[in-house]
C-alpha cells in the first residue's frame, strides 16, 4: 500500500571491552546492516513481508551481519483496525526517509537497507552482507534501565546518534476488522520502544548514556538493538544486538 503524497543476555557478538556494571553487547569493526520494514496490521499487502522479516530469528546472520526491525506506521489505522503495534514516531521516521531520499514514496510494506529503499525481498531474495565496510566498534552496556553506547569510529561523522530499540518476539493478533479481517498475524523483531541520544566525545571514541526504552506491550520473548546515525541522516552507520530473555 502506498500514501500519497537486569535483564538476561544471551551472547556478545565479539569479545567486549572490559565495562563495569551490567551484560554488554559488541559489534565488531566491519558493518552490522540494518534491515527496517516499515508494516502495519491494517494493511493487506504486509503478512508477505511480516513472513519474511520473521525467518532471521534462525540464521546464523542474526546480530553479528545483519539487525532486522519491524517499525508498524498508524496511518492505516482508519481502514478499520488499528495496529496494536504502531506508533506515530514510526510514522514520522518513514517520512523523513522520504524527505531524505532515502524513500522514492510512504508505503507499506516498504524496506529500507542500511537506510536505502530496499525492494528485492519478494521472491526469498536476501540482501548481500559482505563485503563489510570497516566502520568502528560499537559497545552497548545495560545497568537496570539505562544503556550506555561506546562508538570507536573508522568514519568520519558529523553529529553522531545513538539509538536504542527494544524488540518483541513471539507475537500474534487475531485481526477482527480491517483489510485483514479473519486472519492471525504473527510478528518478530517488532520495536516496542525507541529512545536516541547524541554522542559526546571520550578519549577513546564517542559515548552516550540512555534511558532504555520500556517495551508498550508484553512479548513472549524480547531483544534489544542499537545503532549509529551521523545525525543528518537516520541511515545507520553501525549497530549491535542480541536477545534480552530466551
Amino acid at each position: 500500500m502506498k500514501l500519497s503524497g537486569p535483564l538476561l543476555l544471551a551472547g556478545c557478538l565479539t569479545a567486549a571491552p572490559a565495562l563495569a556494571g551490567g551484560p554488554t553487547f559488541a559489534s565488531g569493526e566491519g558493518q552490522v546492516h540494518v534491515i527496517e520494514l516499515y508494516t502495519s496490521e491494517g494493511c493487506s499487502s504486509c503478512p508477505p513481508a511480516d513472513h519474511w522479516l520473521r525467518q532471521w530469528t534462525a540464521r546464523d546472520e542474526l546480530w553479528n551481519q545483519l539487525i532486522p526491525l519491524a517499525l508498524h506506521v498508524d496511518y492505516w489505522d482508519y481502514l478499520g483496525w488499528r495496529d496494536p503495534f504502531a506508533s506515530p514516531d514510526h510514522s514520522v521516521r518513514q517520512r523523513r526517509y522520504r524527505r531524505e531520499r532515502g524513500l522514492s514514496a510512504v508505503y507499506t510494506p516498504g524496506f529500507l537497507f542500511d537506510g536505502r529503499e530496499w525492494r528485492r525481498w519478494s521472491g526469498g531474495r536476501l540482501p548481500d552482507l559482505e563485503p563489510a565496510r570497516e566502520v568502528g566498534q560499537l559497545v552497548l552496556r545495560l545497568d537496570g534501565d539505562w544503556a550506555t553506547a561506546h562508538f570507536k569510529p573508522l568514519v568520519e561523522l558529523g553529529r553522531a546518534r545513538v539509538h536504542v530499540a527494544v524488540l518483541g518476539f513471539g507475537l500474534r493478533s487475531e485481526v477482527p476488522a480491517g483489510e485483514n479481517r479473519g486472519r492471525t498475524l504473527r510478528h518478530d523483531f517488532v520495536v516496542l520502544g525507541m529512545s536516541d541520544q547524541a554522542m559526546t566525545a571520550s578519549d577513546d571514541g564517542l559515548t552516550a548514556r540512555l534511558p532504555v526504552p520500556a517495551p508498550r506491550r508484553p512479548a513472549p520473548r524480547l531483544g534489544i538493538a542499537a545503532w549509529i546515525s551521523d545525525g543528518y541522516s537516520q541511515a545507520p552507520v553501525q549497530a549491535v544486538g542480541g536477545w534480552l530473555t530466551d
